[in-house]
């Protein structure tokens, strides 16, 4: 079942990101090819399904979480960009190819992350993209600018750089990751709610409990698979995080605890999306995706 939603999302997206990289002049052609290349070269779509799946969980139609949708990728894309550069995570290779500055050059690669970082905003403003009213409109803005910025995910970003060869205890990596990671899949639920026009108080609260138990469950798979994965799998060099000794749940925990662990986060989400009803279905199978996935 996640599989056809997976499919039939993923190509709603990607015809709406379609239509945001015409470059308006000749001499933005190469800023705005390496824009394109970044967002448009596979990815699993993870945040826009979600942001989908929380507007219909609602009763709202999933077009209506179009800029939603559109606005947590390129924030996504821009951030991966950034993280592969040199100075940071220093990748070659993302989604099975190489990495943006890798393709173009470093330059080009941070302004690229720049422009993606500006389209998201503007994606939520597009009318061609969302139709939510002026006020709701504000409060998406609002709420992404919260969750992809220091007090985020670039928080979490400079907590992980700060982190490499350090002994963590899970208070302080479950603090890291839930703004690395886990701030930007929970904001991708309450853009996609909010985009219903139905989103009422306790809905949000436990669409907010859902996607802080999957935002740190992603993370806890993600290094699980960095362990048990392999390079051709994954996209990107398995073992990266191992190479560069940085803290994860398999080293803390133990790999075997790790998984419990995450099994167990999926199982909050699943215990928080009680109150809903058939609508939520795709939710929960993401929640259980996101656990049982391998790449």
């Amino acid at each position: 079942m996640i599989a056809a939603y997976s499919a039939t999302s993923q190509a709603r997206v990607n015809a709406a990101l379609e239509t945001l990289f015409t470059a308006p002049s000749p001499e933005l052609a190469r800023l705005y090819e390496a824009m394109r290349y970044s967002v448009m070269n596979g990815g699993k779509r993870v945040r826009p399904l979600l942001a989908y799946a929380a507007c219909e969980a609602l009763g709202g139609k999933a077009e209506q979480a179009n800029g939603a949708a559109c606005a947590v990728e390129l924030i996504h894309a821009y951030s991966l960009v950034h993280d592969d550069l040199p100075a940071m995570d220093d990748d070659d290779l993302r989604r099975g190819q190489p990495t943006t500055h890798k393709k173009f050059d470093e330059a080009c690669a941070i302004l690229a992350g720049d422009g993606l970082q500006s389209l998201a905003f503007s994606a939520l403003l597009d009318p061609r993209l969302s139709t939510s009213q002026a006020e709701i409109r504000l409060q998406m803005v609002s709420a992404l600018a919260l969750a992809a910025g220091p007090a985020g995910m670039v928080g979490g970003q400079a907590i992980d750089l700060g982190s490499v060869g350090l002994k963590l205890d899970q208070k302080a990596l479950e603090y890291m990751h839930r703004h690395k990671t886990g701030a930007l899949i929970e904001v991708s639920v309450k853009l996609g709610a909010l985009a219903s026009g139905r989103a009422e108080k306790d809905e949000l609260k436990s669409l907010q409990t859902y996607a802080q138990a999957i935002g740190l469950a992603f993370q806890v798979q993600d290094d699980i698979l960095d362990v048990e994965s392999d390079t051709e799998t994954l996209g990107k060099r398995q073992g990266a995080d191992i190479a560069r000794d940085k803290p994860t749940y398999p080293a803390l925990l133990g790999l075997d605890a790790a998984k419990a662990y995450a099994l167990e986060l999926r199982d909050q989400a699943l215990h928080a999306l009680r109150p809903f009803d058939a609508a939520a279905e795709p939710l929960r199978d993401l929640a259980r995706y996101i656990v049982d996935r391998r790449s």
